[in-house]
């Protein structure tokens, strides 16, 4: 069977403004890079892959359900401009703020690579040629602990804050730079 290439992306200050813990739809605010990034990644035949800590279930915030209502919203705010995410997976755990259920260790949570490795099993994903972008250094972690040879970082979201970017292979100026970047890679 044929493995598929993908793009991985953080959700929050990558794909979507960050506000902290996103916790009321009307919070949601698309970057408008993020319609053309999506388009690009759509039509180049890889999968778009939305990989997103959301500690805020655990911590009691909101609930699962409002993560999965935010993820359909940003594929409906997608499919109007023409574009989508293929799946989304999300970590709603954290070992020391969780409450019940959610406060454990899991191999879920970035930089972990639990969420990159489930995806790459549920849609023969080829790891190794594939690319994480994100706005956080344990973004490109999680990458490069599942495989991923490629991290891009964005300079949205906390982004902006990072001066030093580690082992990023590029340093983007927003996730439709960093879809560029990866498109021109693919051509080399």
């Amino acid at each position: 069977m044929k493995k598929h290439r993908a793009v991985f992306m953080d959700r929050d200050g990558t794909i979507n403004e960050e506000v902290g813990y996103l916790s009321r739809l009307e919070e949601l605010k698309i970057f408008p890079e993020t319609y053309e990034a999506l388009r690009l990644i759509n039509k180049s035949g890889m999968k778009a892959i939305v990989i997103t800590n959301q500690s805020g279930v655990g911590r009691g915030f909101f609930g699962e359900e409002f993560v999965d209502t935010v993820h359909r919203r940003i594929n409906e705010l997608l499919k109007e401009n023409g574009s989508f995410i293929d799946r989304f997976y999300y970590c709603p755990h954290h070992p020391v703020y969780g409450r019940g259920p959610y406060k454990i260790s899991c191999d879920c949570r970035k930089p972990k690579p639990g969420l990159l490795l489930r995806a790459a099993e549920e849609l023969q994903i080829d790891l190794a040629g594939s690319y994480m972008v994100g706005d956080m250094i344990k973004d490109l972690q999680a990458g490069h602990n599942a495989g991923i040879e490629k991290a891009l970082l964005v300079k949205t979201g906390y982004g902006q804050n990072v001066v030093h970017a580690g082992t990023a292979a590029y340093v983007a100026r927003d996730i439709l730079d960093a879809v560029i970047w990866i498109m021109k890679d693919l051509d080399e």
